[in-house]
């Protein structure tokens, strides 16, 4: 929110500094992000009188002037202004000075071959308004001579962030309310006048819904003249403000928005038919509001509307048809309270944002219908003239204050800070706050941030000072401090250094996904989708890690990365059955482009494939203590992975430990990734937690003292068995002698039967106390054999 330190004085009288009003926005809560003085962007430029004008020589729409600058010698300056003339004062901007609107220093220079010492300057030159037609024209009164800076009393300008939580502030009054409170001066509270409307409001205003609109009031001022711009008092604070002057009539209820927080509206009353309500909008209503587009409305929208339709999006923007033009003479004014959760569905539904729904999303002051329609009445009157009617008043705001009972000893406890009772009691008071003597405190309505003695003690220890509240160690028990990381976060840990050992650079991605990319990786399972999200490519949580990996490959590829190995251990986001969040912990990679580069050895470049994504999955698996050695390797890793190029690693049928393989042309497709990508999702909630050992240390590791032993063993088995179910019978036909045992060569062709292959497993065999005699051997090799004969194989002869 921005404003003038000029507006500020409007309501609170103080001799502060701009420096000290700075530091004490901050120490009460009220963020300065900026200051923007524009006397730092007139430097430069003062006030000048032009003593003559005459034709250039080589130009026949610039002058030469000479303009006195009250140094004594005139300045010789090149203008090409039509207004320019012998005995006019205008702003000239001296060399060296900078010209607010484009930057552009000034300097010395023939213009066409005339000298000129500086430039005469326009309003839209110096960012004071849009007029360009000519330089700008001072009165006579105007001291030649002096800093344009000083004559035009520029007013420095605070932009100040105002929390959620306080709407209160979301008015200059508001701030310069609390800055009393801080103690650096006097609020000068705002003077409402007493108004006498002549006769009845000539259109009846109604409420039909007195939950999204409970109060609806209103006037009509007649013979009002809208052809003339706002004063120019009133154009200075909405400029600092950021806000373009629009109308006369406009401009007054931007002005008491942003002077008092309550936004208002007007309407022409020549283009309303019948009588004016707050009503719920039917299904299909449009309106085309004042941002030149068109809104298509539901029945859970609040709108006003009279006998022709709808005319205002009740409380976030009003309707273009209806809007005061310079032709309107006879107008409406609205003010009304709208509920704010119903304002923020409404305008997260249109997607549309105002100042009014800022505010009345917040919450304004429930109080202050009758003020603030006394107080834009009596803007309009003065500024547009005109005669108002008497109020008319539909329902009823809600008024009622909340009573808190507040221990003052609770703000040393909570706050941290020891505050007098006297103190505490002023500070309430000042804040309108209403202390008894009991310490019953009675909140003031516009205050909907307060609901309880805590909210109490914030709002005292933030204007005594947060600054103030000394810094205290927290207890801390005697001796070693005990370990604080949960088993997940060790083995995230533990993960994170596997990963990075193995050539994996750790990438950290959002957790919210384009709403497509989402549905594509969610398999069916229903997805967590925000209603309010940030963009629409952040719009639903992530149901896997792989998509937001795919995004960053990408983007490394696309500036020229030959190759991406990229990991990231985060969590994916699922609904529960009965609407509740569940969270699953989980690692992902992705290998994207060029595994080795070409080089003289090898030749070409190699490409990651399926078999790199399995050795990964096995790798990280193995660092994670999950048992790989009975695990499964089966199919149905997902449509999003290539059928043939892809698997799952399981304990068990049902027990999914990881997925891997290649994507799937048609998901490359759908992220616009080259492919080919490999991917692995590994599931760390799945993996079995270890059973508990005795100790913490590991035991001494010993090797053992007979050599071990190597058999070889060729099998005929069916074409489509997978190895590794081969080679897990073989290791499980003696589980004491057996250490390992792998796959060494597969062989398919002459000599093999049809629908056969070759499988060559080597098998290592480990003698305990002593060495195996031939007949122990044999008995090992008979039980593998037989163990491989249940998986349809036979030894080779």
């Amino acid at each position: 929110m921005k404003f003038s330190l000029e507006w500020l004085k409007h309501f609170l009288d103080t001799d502060a500094s701009l420096a000290e009003i700075a530091a004490a926005l901050n120490r009460i809560g009220h963020e300065v992000e900026g200051i923007e003085d524009p006397a730092d962007k007139l430097a430069g430029f003062r006030v000048a009188k032009v003593l003559t004008a005459e034709k250039h020589p080589d130009a026949d729409k610039l002058q030469v002037l000479s303009v006195d600058t009250g140094d004594g010698e005139p300045l010789q300056v090149v203008c090409g202004a039509p207004n320019a003339r012998s005995g006019m004062k205008g702003v000239l901007g001296l060399p060296g000075a900078v010209v607010p609107a484009n930057g552009m220093e000034l300097r010395k220079s023939a213009i066409r071959g005339v000298e000129s010492n500086g430039m005469m300057c326009s309003v839209r030159e110096l960012e004071l308004g849009d007029e360009h037609d000519g330089i700008i024209e001072l009165p006579e009164d105007a001291p030649v001579g002096e800093s344009f800076a000083d004559y035009s009393d520029a007013s420095p300008v605070f932009d100040v962030a105002i929390t959620p939580n306080r709407p209160d502030c979301m008015g200059v009054m508001g701030i310069a309310r609390d800055l009393a409170a801080g103690g650096l001066g006097t609020f000068k509270p705002v003077e409402v006048p007493t108004i006498d409307g002549e006769g009845p409001c000539p259109v009846e205003i109604r409420t039909d819904d007195p939950e999204g609109c409970p109060a609806f009031y209103g006037r009509v001022i007649r013979g009002v003249d809208n052809t003339k711009p706002s004063p120019e008092w009133i154009q200075r604070g909405l400029k600092a403000a950021g806000q373009r002057p629009i109308s006369a009539l406009v401009d007054c209820t931007n002005y008491l928005m942003l002077a008092c927080g309550r936004p208002a509206h007007v309407y022409d009353v020549a283009k309303l038919s019948g009588p004016v309500v707050a009503r719920r909008a039917q299904d299909g209503e449009t309106i085309g509001a004042l941002n030149e587009k068109t809104y298509t409305l539901d029945d859970t929208m609040t709108v006003i509307a009279d006998d022709a339709g709808v005319h205002d999006i009740g409380g976030i923007m009003g309707g273009e048809h209806s809007g005061a033009t310079e032709g309107t003479t006879d107008v409406l004014l609205e003010i009304a309270y709208f509920d704010p959760e119903r304002i923020g569905v409404t305008g997260r539904k249109l997607g549309l944002a105002s100042d009014a729904r800022t505010r009345f999303e917040r919450g304004v002051d429930p109080t202050f219908l009758d003020d603030g329609l006394a107080l834009l009445t009596d803007l309009i009157v003065q500024t547009c003239g005109g005669a108002p009617t008497e109020v008319a008043r539909a329902g009823k705001p809600p008024v009622e204050p909340m009573v808190v009972p507040f221990d003052p000893a609770l703000t040393s406890r909570l706050g941290g800070v020891d505050v007098a009772e006297d103190e505490q009691r002023r500070i309430l008071t000042e804040l309108d706050f209403k202390v008894g003597p009991d310490w019953q405190v009675t909140c003031p309505p516009r205050r909907h941030d307060i609901e309880g003695p805590a909210d109490l003690v914030e709002e005292v220890v933030r204007i005594h000072g947060l600054d103030k509240v000394a810094s205290v160690a927290l207890p801390r028990a005697d001796g070693v401090a005990q370990p604080t990381a949960s088993p997940l976060q060790k083995l995230e840990r533990k993960l994170r250094r596997a990963a990075a050992a193995r050539g994996l650079n750790e990438a950290v991605t959002w957790s919210f996904l384009p709403t497509a990319d989402a549905e594509h990786f969610a398999d069916g399972a229903q997805l967590w989708v925000l209603d309010n999200p940030i963009s629409e490519d952040m719009k639903a949580m992530r149901p896997s890690l792989i998509p937001g990996l795919l995004a960053a490959a990408k983007r490394n590829a696309d500036r020229g990365a030959p190759g991406t190995r990229l990991f990231e251990i985060g969590r994916r986001y699922f609904r529960g059955k009965n609407g509740s969040s569940d969270e699953k912990p989980t690692l992902g990679v992705v290998l994207v482009g060029e595994k080795t580069p070409r080089g003289w050895a090898q030749g070409k470049a190699s490409q990651f494939d399926a078999f790199d994504a399995k050795a990964e999955a096995l790798a990280l698996l193995e660092a994670a203590g999950a048992p790989v050695d009975n695990l499964m390797v089966m199919s149905e890793a997902g449509d999003q992975f290539h059928p043939g190029q892809s698997a799952t690693l399981r304990l068990g049928p049902k027990n999914v430990l990881a997925r891997f393989g290649a994507l799937h042309p048609k998901t490359l497709k759908a992220f616009d990734v080259d492919g080919p990508v490999v991917a692995v999702e590994v599931f760390l909630d799945s993996i079995p937690a270890k059973k508990g050992g005795s100790g913490f240390a590991r035991p001494t590791y010993t090797p053992p003292a007979l050599q071990a032993i190597t058999r070889d063993f060729a099998f005929l088995v069916p074409a489509d068995l997978a190895a590794a179910d081969l080679v897990r019978a073989v290791r499980g036909a003696d589980k004491q002698a057996i250490v390992s045992a792998r796959v060494f060569d597969v062989f398919a062709g002459q000599g093999v039967p049809e629908g056969k292959k070759s499988v060559a497993v080597e098998v290592v065999l480990q003698p305990g106390e002593k060495s195996f005699t031939d007949e122990e051997i044999k008995a090992i090799s008979d039980k593998v054999i037989a163990a491989a004969a249940k998986q349809g194989a036979e030894l080779r002869g």
